[in-house]
This record gives C-alpha cells, sequence and structure tokens, in this order.
C-alpha cells in the first residue's frame, strides 16, 4: 500500500514505508467543522519505538484542543504506550487500542489495561489468525473482530469469533464485527448468525460522526 500510494503521489508517502513525521498534518483536525470518529495513524504506529515523544506529545495536544473529534489510536506496542502514559494528556475523546491476532501476542492486553487514564481501552482482534480462549476483558471497553483480507488472505473460522461475541455478552463489552475477510471481502460480507454486530461504547464525542484516517507519522 506504501508503494502505490508513493508512486500517486501522495506527499506523506515519499519516503516510503521509512519511519517519518509530518508535523504539516496537525493543523489537519482544527479546520473539521464537523464532529468526527478519526482512526489516527491508520498505515503506522503512533507509539512506534522511532517516534520522539516530543511528536506524540504534539498530537495529544491536539486532540486535547479538538474535544469534539474522537480519536481512536491503535497500536502494536501498548508496552511503549505504557511507559509515556504518565506524562500525556488523556481527556476522554482519546481511545487507545491494541491489535491481537492471536495467543502469541495477548500479552499486549496486559500492557494496554495498565493504562488506566484512557477512558476507553478497546482490542482489535484482525486480523484474528487463531482462536482467544478465555478473552480477558477486565477494564477493556470495545472489542473489533475481522478475518484477513486480499491475496493469500488466511481464513478465519466461525467458531473463533462466536467465542469472542459470547464472551463479551457475558462480560456486557460492546462488540464489533467488521468483516469474513478472504480474497473478496465484500463478497463475504459481515453477517455473523443472521445479523450485523456494530456495537460501539456510548460516548457524547462518538455519536453520529463521520469518519476520518489521519496520517501523522
Amino acid at each position: 500500500m506504501s508503494k502505490r500510494l508513493r508512486a500517486m503521489g501522495v506527499p506523506q508517502y515519499r519516503r516510503g514505508f521509512e519511519i517519518s513525521t509530518h508535523p504539516e498534518m496537525l493543523k489537519r483536525p482544527y479546520r473539521w467543522r464537523k464532529p468526527r470518529l478519526v482512526f489516527v495513524n491508520s498505515m503506522s504506529d503512533l507509539f512506534h519505538a522511532e517516534i520522539p515523544f516530543s511528536f506524540i506529545r504534539q498530537v495529544f495536544r491536539v486532540m486535547c484542543d479538538c474535544p469534539q473529534h474522537t480519536f481512536q489510536v491503535l497500536t502494536k506496542r501498548p508496552e511503549i504506550a505504557a511507559e509515556y502514559a504518565a506524562d500525556l494528556p488523556w481527556p476522554k475523546n482519546i481511545w487507545l487500542g491494541t491489535s491481537v491476532e492471536n495467543m502469541l501476542v495477548s500479552h499486549r492486553i496486559h500492557d494496554l489495561r495498565r493504562i488506566r487514564q484512557a477512558s476507553v481501552r478497546f482490542l482489535s482482534l484482525e486480523p484474528l489468525l487463531g482462536p482467544l480462549p478465555r478473552l480477558p476483558l477486565r477494564g477493556i471497553h470495545w472489542v473489533i473482530v475481522g478475518g484477513e483480507s486480499g491475496p493469500g488472505a488466511r481464513k478465519i473460522q466461525p467458531d473463533w469469533v462466536r467465542q469472542i461475541r459470547d464472551r463479551c455478552l457475558s462480560q456486557n463489552v460492546p462488540f464489533f464485527f467488521k468483516q469474513w475477510g478472504g480474497v473478496n471481502k465484500k463478497k463475504n460480507g459481515r453477517i455473523l448468525d443472521g445479523r450485523t454486530w456494530d456495537e460501539i461504547p456510548e460516548s457524547d464525542t462518538s455519536r453520529g460522526n463521520s469518519r476520518e484516517e489521519y496520517q501523522t507519522a
């Protein structure tokens, strides 16, 4: 994807997949008049080890200055986020999540739960590559599940999804099923047991917001 965007001349990808920051993007949320649900750095990781803490703090300042928007920050490095958490502001419109594809990386959940400052902590179980029995949900406010998509996509098993859904229902955690995935994700859809699952945490800043992907790094 980064190669494609680079070939298209998108300036944020002129260095390909090399880690870089884009301070010029920090002004953009101030110009959005209507509330938005914002996926921060959907193509990267704000808590990558090579991202300076000074820049992370700038991003958080922007999110604090724009309480009308809900910012979803997803990281595969919640241990780094936990180290920084005490030195960052955490208004209610900043949601923090971590990716958990299978049991091999389930330790990320423990690191995420350490960040008590975040009012909403969520799990992105996408692409789900294996079962997650007895998923620990204490201190978790939202679970998203989805299958892998595109050429060579590994198949998700319905029982993996049902097991997670049932655990969310039993512990009153909102459950969002994004897709079955596969080579043709549109054809496979996102129906699970006869219905769609679009639950989301109750939040004044998330209701009725349009979606936006926001690349700062």
